[in-house]
């Protein structure tokens, strides 16, 4: 007999002893990590892990993120809900749908289409609008900026022009950067027409890969 997971309980139990205690306060965000159902992001075979404090495969060489890290790179961007906001990297659609339950307007940019396919087919089945473009994420998507956030998904050597250019005043970009295999989660904030960049220490992403990236 097939053993049925308490996916609730697993939710809940991720957000007081993997965000909490390592000091996620904002109260959007808890709630958001409470509804969002993680196991839907994941394949079949590593449903029961949805809830583990560890990024997970989800094909094609990339990764669903840490909870911890989804929740502190969303609590960075320091959202009220109602802001327009650019992810970069959409990879298994659940960073969009945190942002999308804190009632966010989402742009996701993914380069690889079975991903972003995948992606949608999920966001849609859950309720989640969001719209999702197939490019190169590095150049951000012009047509619908300036953002009031950005958030990227995957660690460049610096943060791409295209993306400091498409940044509301005010806004916050929070991205990791560094070299291939180890980086900083780094905030840039937009005050005044000028860039003001702190760092929240190391972290490992998959590369950011385009033209403002790391090559193909």
């Amino acid at each position: 007999m097939e053993r049925k997971i308490d996916f609730e309980k697993l939710r809940r139990k991720m957000v007081e002893t993997q965000l909490i205690p390592r000091g996620i306060k904002d109260k959007k965000v808890i709630e958001a990590f409470l509804i969002v159902p993680r196991e839907k992001f994941v394949s079949e075979n590593l449903k029961e892990f949805a809830y583990d404090d560890t990024p997970l495969p989800i094909g094609e060489g990339q990764t669903i993120s840490q909870p911890y890290i989804v929740a502190l790179m969303t609590e960075l961007l320091q959202l009220k809900g109602g802001e327009k906001v650019l992810e970069i990297g959409t990879g298994s659609g659940y960073q969009a749908a945190i942002l999308s339950e804190i009632g966010c307007d989402v742009y996701s940019v993914e380069r690889i289409p079975s991903l972003a396919t995948r992606a949608g087919k999920i966001l849609q089945q859950l309720g989640y609008i969001v719209k999702i473009k197939i490019g190169d994420g590095t150049l951000g998507w012009e047509e619908y900026a300036p953002y009031d956030g950005i958030i990227v998904t995957a660690a460049g050597p610096r943060t791409p022009q295209s993306l400091l250019t498409q940044l509301k005043e005010g806004g916050r970009i929070v991205m990791p950067v560094g070299d291939m295999y180890l980086q900083e989660l780094i905030r840039i904030t937009k005050v005044k027409g000028k860039f003001i960049k702190e760092n929240f220490g190391g972290c490992q992403f998959v590369p950011l890969k385009g033209k403002e990236g790391w090559n193909e």
